[in-house]
């Protein structure tokens, strides 16, 4: 009889531990749900709340969250916002209370330095301002170097001249041929006692940072600084973007020589992307007071990593130009970043756009605009404008290939011209105005350099050294390719979806 009664006792059993663990399971289920939905409706509610973003860009998070939402999350917690870290956010306010202020009325400044500019002119330099607090600054020569080669010739040779200090600052340093050749020029002036400090940017220059020249550098007396250090990356995500970099490019010898463009410290044949090469730069070398804005970008830069004294040698008083240089070109630094007013660099390119009442030429090797940027060029175009902008052919991001693209045919249908040069990597930066004004640099017509890098760009007036800019301008659009709206209609369906799938996850990437 026993033996008849376990095995009912077994079957009596089994079913109420089996609904036990599964009701204990739909619980863990139900509250995992719950956990997930809230966590998706705060970041939701993040993407909503957060300023400074376009709908266009709010949109796209959100589809992204909805969409892919475990994958969605955590990308939007690591790239979706400007977060730059609370500890270096408050370095850099630190530093930049301690630099002081180069406001100058140009009206009462000296005559030595008063800027002179056209009425017409005159309100693009108040924008320029209105963003760094550099006002235009006359007294200055500039010369625009032949070639990238010729531009580090330049730079070795002012380094060995120079007689107080030098300080120098890439995004892209590389222990190349050139690269090796400005190392070996600050070991140099290091000996002889001349106070170099050299910073590059951890991720661009890290080929150069783990090299034995950077070691060699800091054994010759040159004080080195890592911009924006990465560190470990698994801490650095929890801590702020890690993809917000320092893209510029600046050289400043004795506070009175100055460079700014597009180059990188590298040989032109830019041999870590060597299938692009060459790499088509445009750097100029300015000399007079507006190497003091220089100075000041790169102070700020410096001392939020290093404990040093540098902006005492911005409390000097301003050198006066020779009066052989005077009244000079005048000019402004234009540097924007992530901790900068924002939307400050497209706001200084639109207005330079809608300004153009005859002529308007842009070189740019990344075009991913908002939709502003956009509309401002078609605009130029559809009032008349000679609008045309000068693209590579070939570029090292499919990313940004495939979105720049997708804005081809609107610009078409306005009126722009548009080329496609095929002999290297076109990688000046570069805007002119009806041949009179330009904007030179580091910056990019792409989101990355409108939100995320922090970049340093030149704004001047001078018909003669536009003219300059335009003739190298004119060298890469006698060189390219034109792009027609028969072209760019016969493109397949295919290739349209995948361009406007790119361009559409813009605000995303």
């Amino acid at each position: 009889m026993g033996d008849n009664t376990r095995p009912g006792l077994v079957e009596c059993r089994l079913p109420t531990r089996g609904k036990a663990v599964a009701d204990h399971s739909g619980l863990i289920a139900t509250l995992l749900l719950l956990l997930h939905f809230t966590l998706q409706l705060s970041v939701l509610a993040r993407v909503l709340l957060r300023p400074h973003r376009e709908p266009a860009s709010r949109m796209a998070w959100v589809v992204v969250v909805i969409a892919v939402p475990l994958v969605g999350i955590i990308a939007y917690l690591l790239f979706g916002e400007v977060n730059i870290g609370q500890r270096r956010a408050d370095r850099l306010r630190h530093a930049q209370a301690q630099l002081p202020t180069l406001r100058l009325d140009p009206e009462r400044a000296p005559a030595g330095i008063r800027p002179v500019i056209p009425e017409r002119h005159r309100h693009l330099f108040r924008v320029g301002e209105s963003i760094s607090g550099f006002a235009p600054i006359g007294g200055n020569r500039a010369e625009l170097m032949a070639d990238s080669n010729a531009a580090i010739d330049a730079m070795v040779a002012d380094i060995d001249r120079a007689q107080d200090h030098v300080h120098v600052l890439f995004y892209i340093w590389l222990p190349d041929n050139n690269g090796r050749r400005v190392a070996d020029a600050l070991i140099r002036a290091a000996g002889r006692g001349i106070t170099c400090r050299a910073m590059a940017d951890d991720l661009g220059s890290r080929a150069m940072i783990r090299s034995e020249h950077w070691r060699r550098m800091a054994a010759g007396g040159v004080h080195l600084a890592r911009a924006l250090p990465i560190g470990n990356p698994l801490v650095r995500v929890l801590t702020g973007r890690i993809d917000l970099r320092n893209h510029r490019k600046i050289v400043v010898i004795d506070d009175w020589i100055t460079y700014c463009g597009s180059q990188n410290c590298a040989d032109p044949e830019f041999r870590v992307k060597a299938k692009y090469a060459p790499w088509v730069d445009a750097m100029m070398r300015f000399e007079g007071p507006i190497a003091r804005q220089n100075q000041h970008l790169f102070a700020g830069d410096w001392l939020p990593h290093v404990d040093d004294s540098i902006d005492a040698l911005l409390r000097r008083p301003l050198p006066q130009p020779d009066p052989a240089a005077i009244p000079g070109l005048p000019a402004q630094v234009v540097g924007t970043g992530p901790t900068v007013r924002w939307s400050a660099m497209p706001q200084m390119f639109e207005e330079l756009i809608y300004s153009a009442r005859r002529e308007l030429v842009v070189t740019t090797p990344y075009y991913v605009p908002d939709e502003s940027m956009q509309a401002a060029l078609c605009a130029s175009a559809h009032r008349g404008v000679n609008t045309r902008v000068v693209f590579p052919a070939r570029n090292d991001s499919w990313v940004v290939a495939a979105a720049s693209r997708s804005y081809y045919a609107e610009l078409l249908e306005a009126g722009v011209q548009i080329l496609e040069y095929p002999d290297g990597l076109l990688h000046t930066k570069s805007l002119t105005v009806d041949g009179a004004v330009t904007l030179i640099g580091s910056a990019n017509m792409d989101r990355r350099s409108f939100e995320l890098n922090y970049e340093n760009n030149i704004l001047f007036h001078d018909p003669g050294l536009t003219a300059d800019v335009r003739r190298r301008q004119d060298s890469y659009i006698a060189a390219s390719r034109i792009v027609t709206a028969a072209e760019v209609a016969s493109w397949s369906r295919r290739r349209r979806l995948w361009n406007n799938i790119i361009a559409m996850l813009g605000p995303v990437l």
